[in-house]
């Protein structure tokens, strides 16, 4: 596949992390929950198998699972 479609960006200074796929901007995610949500509403039901295949996601800036401010 090449570079995941779906990235999960560093951890902002107020917390939670910011959501993309493809470059769209999908929300601001707290949890792994929120991530899942965003993704299910993309159209990738299942996505909570999807969060550590890094096929799929990348996590950049911090440690995957991790939304504390930064």
């Amino acid at each position: 596949m090449g570079t995941a479609p779906i990235v999960v960006h560093p951890p902002s200074p107020t917390g939670g992390r910011r959501v993309t796929v493809r470059g769209e901007i999908l929300g601001l995610a707290h949890r792994d929950e929120d991530v899942v949500e965003f993704l299910r509403r993309a159209g990738l039901p299942g996505a909570e198998d999807l969060l550590d295949d890094p096929a799929w996601v990348t996590w950049r800036g911090s440690r995957p699972h991790w939304y504390e401010a930064a």
